[in-house]
């Protein structure tokens, strides 16, 4: 049987893949080549990626994958958003880049929207206003460190920077540069009027491509180095969110998703971006997805509060494992206390749990003590939190949602899975858990000509996997928990 193979490179904020796709013409199955950490790095005050470690590893990860399954056909490249590298006239990188949570934005957006308003950057922009957004990043730049931003000749997006180490072929990928809120969303090209009218250069940056097209090969230099032939680098949904709708496993319009990992991002597809005042008030963003598509959706924090509280208590010397957690969670009283998983506190690295007892005393709950009962908090109030943002959701698009596709690392959470349910009453199916890989592994197949089209795509991988299906249960509890976290979170 004739079988085709694809590498995909998954990288997340604290870790990244290297995964085979293998296609055989009926079914995708996929394999894991290599693993490693992604670790960033204070340097005095400054949060960096560590860029040049994770290069590193994705020629480890070529080598490994070359040695263990011979003809690849092609790789593809997705990350998280927003972030960047800064190439000088001769094509070196400027500086390490910085970590969407370092806090050199702190102020930018209040900053931005006194010197141009708000509505104009929505309508300009179609993003939600995130401090980590590409566009603060550069004013904060611009400010600080005005040196390096005026010998920068080129920007590229992080997938496009590992590419362009990989290929020394310069390009940016639409739905990456999406996230950027420096891209007019009814052209599809950066806005230059926006830039200008924040003295941001306008130069920097290359001609965006989409999804299927082929960057290039791998450098001679570095096919020599790892002793493999060479293999073209195909463009695929490289924002992570962006590969991981790729993979929804449905056929049908209309569809509700949670990819659910370290953010939640939920949303919904439409042919065009939904920019209005309303949208804007109420947080929703539109980002390019496969298609020149728009991925309408509302960035939530997600795992992250558990992952960080988890770091913590590690700090704190307890090492304790997610399943570990999970046990503790299960023990624990069900809608005791909640957070608002919105607010900002909640973003950057720290001591959460101590944060998440504070913002519980100060809104007159029950402090949540043990490791359980914090876990708890955070999961519940998440999947209320998914309620709200789906009612938004459904004012604004006038359909009606019935399912809920939660894709990505968080459907091994089955208490937040059927919590999701339950704060909702709507039924859930969770899967693919490796989204992200599939939806760049099913668009390197698309663009190889494997796959007709990305409904075929969808359907594939909807036959090739097995879901877990989760059903509303205590609907009349949940109900009254709803209204208690709205006059909490002050809805």
């Amino acid at each position: 049987m004739k079988e085709t193979k694809v590498l995909a490179f998954d990288f997340g904020a604290s870790s990244g893949r290297a995964m085979i796709g293998i296609f055989d013409g009926e079914k995708i199955r996929y394999e894991e080549a290599h693993r490693f950490t992604n670790d960033p790095v204070f340097i005095g005050d400054t949060f960096y990626w560590d860029i040049l470690r994770l290069f590193f590893e994705v020629k480890n990860g070529i080598s490994s994958a070359a040695n263990r399954y011979g003809d690849i056909k092609s790789i593809g490249f997705d990350t998280w958003g927003v972030d960047f590298g800064l190439l000088d006239e001769n094509g070196k990188l400027l500086d390490n880049p910085v970590h969407y949570r370092d806090e050199r934005t702190n102020g930018m957006i209040e900053k931005v929207n006194a010197e141009i308003g708000s509505d104009y950057l929505y309508n300009a922009t179609g993003i939600q206003f995130m401090s980590f957004n590409t566009l603060y990043q550069l004013l904060a730049l611009k400010n600080d460190r005005p040196d390096i931003l005026s010998r920068a000749k080129t920007l590229l997006f992080t997938p496009d920077l590992l590419i362009y180490f990989l290929t020394g072929k310069k390009s940016t990928e639409y739905s990456i540069a999406s996230t950027s809120a420096l891209i007019n969303p009814k052209l599809g090209s950066f806005n230059k009027e926006l830039l200008e009218k924040l003295a941001l250069p306008t130069d920097i940056f290359t001609n965006i491509i989409t999804a299927g097209n082929v960057v290039g090969p791998i450098s001679d230099s570095i096919c020599n180095e790892l002793s493999i032939k060479p293999i073209n680098v195909v463009s695929v949904c490289e924002h992570d969110t962006g590969s991981a709708v790729v993979s929804i496993p449905s056929t049908e319009d209309n569809v509700l998703y949670i990819s659910c990992g370290t953010w939640s991002l939920l949303g919904t597809e439409l042919l065009a971006p939904n920019i209005s005042t309303e949208c804007m008030n109420v947080g929703f963003t539109n980002e390019g997805g496969y298609n020149k598509t728009t991925r309408f959706l509302k960035n939530i924090i997600g795992l992250w509060i558990i992952q960080e509280s988890r770091r913590q208590w590690e700090r704190e010397g307890e090492s304790l494992s997610f399943k570990d957690l999970d046990l503790l969670t299960i023990k624990a009283e069900s809608r005791k206390c909640f957070i608002s998983p919105t607010n900002d506190m909640f973003m950057t690295p720290g001591n959460l749990p101590e944060r998440i007892q504070n913002y519980c005393r100060d809104t007159n709950q029950e402090v949540p003590i043990g490791k359980g009962e914090i876990v708890r908090c955070i999961t519940e109030s998440l999947a209320l939190e998914y309620r709200y943002t789906i009612e938004e959701l459904e004012k604004i698009t006038k359909i009606k949602y019935d399912t809920i596709h939660i894709i990505g690392g968080g459907v091994q959470d089955k208490i937040l899975c059927q919590a999701t349910a339950n704060a909702t009453n709507r039924k859930v199916i969770a899967g693919p858990v490796e989204a992200t890989a599939l939806g760049n592994i099913a668009a390197q197949l698309i663009a190889l000509g494997e796959i007709e089209n990305l409904k075929k795509a969808r359907e594939i991988i909807k036959n090739s996997f097995e879901f877990d299906e989760y059903v509303p249960e205590d609907t009349e509890l949940w109900n009254s928990s709803y209204e208690e976290f709205l006059k909490i979170t002050n809805r």
